[in-house]
């Protein structure tokens, strides 16, 4: 596997507005402590995007973690949204079939997608609020969030679900929004191969590196310096020297980005037995789930 010097960790948010709290950036660089991306700066996708573009222009050697999914279900169906025509059969047709319809929302938003006569029919958008091809239950699932269930690697939830504090769909189509832009400049792993040298964007769940650092399943929040850097040691890396409280974005951002430095260079994160070529053209893969 190829070395990398930085990794990075783009802790993301589907909310509206321009400007968003929850998103965060942190960068590990070399064997130092991680560091966040402008701190104290609240940050809008907009500026994520220009930072990610700086980084295309630079040809840093970067592996870079967003912490939002690349798409949504196909294989069970051999669809992305069965009965609509207009369905997309992969991964880049169904960034810009989100991007066509949302074209018209300010900051990334996606409300122009989701009021769509046929896209609404399969989310689940509030209470008593559920499309007629929202799967019963908690939705339909990518082979990833099946199989990552299925070994107990980590939780899963349905992108197609957009109701709850864990609900990861809003921030999954603000971030194809996103990704339709960025498209040609970084190339997306497993989608892409990966490139000699340069930046290269993956699919990360910020509660991964949350594990390897020690915190319990369903209490893997750091809002606090020191509890940060007792995680941090965990994985053999720097303390950030942080006192008193932190936000748990920054937390998420600084720690995945350590922990993606301490597994890039694992050949088995790379070729996780479930992926396919097909899976990948359509469904992408998290980075780190084997």
């Amino acid at each position: 596997m190829r070395r990398f010097t930085h990794f990075a960790a783009v802790d993301w948010s589907g909310a509206r507005g321009a400007k968003q709290r929850g998103i965060a950036l942190a960068v590990a660089s070399g064997a130092a402590a991680p560091v966040l991306v402008r701190p104290g700066h609240v940050w809008s996708r907009a500026e994520v995007l220009d930072w990610l573009e700086s980084i295309a222009a630079a040809r840093e050697n970067m592996l870079i973690g967003f912490d939002f999914s690349a798409a949504f279900a196909f294989a069970d169906r051999d669809a992305y949204f069965p009965e609509w025509a207009a369905s997309p059969d992969a991964i880049r047709a169904l960034w810009a079939l989100v991007e066509r319809l949302a074209q018209a929302d300010p900051h990334y938003e996606i409300g122009g997608f989701l009021a769509h006569s046929e896209a609404r029919r399969h989310f689940r958008h509030g209470r008593g609020d559920v499309g007629d091809l929202f799967e019963a239950g908690a939705g339909r699932l990518r082979v990833v969030e099946q199989h990552q269930r299925a070994t107990g690697q980590a939780a899963s939830v349905s992108n197609f679900n957009l109701v709850g504090a864990a609900q990861v769909g809003k921030a999954s189509l603000a971030g194809m929004r996103l990704l339709h832009r960025l498209d040609g400049r970084i190339p997306l792993w497993p989608i892409d191969p990966v490139p000699a040298r340069g930046p290269l964007l993956v699919e990360i769940y910020t509660s991964l590196a949350a594990r390897a650092a020690g915190m319990p399943a369903g209490r893997s929040k750091i809002r606090d310096g020191a509890a940060l850097d007792g995680a941090l040691a965990m994985m053999g890396s720097p303390a950030t020297g942080l006192r008193g409280p932190v936000s748990d974005h920054a937390s998420d951002a600084l720690l995945t980005a350590a922990w993606l430095r301490t597994i890039a260079p694992d050949t088995a994160r790379w070729s996780p037995a479930p992926l396919t070529d097909a899976l990948a053209r359509t469904e992408g893969w998290t980075f780190g789930i084997i």
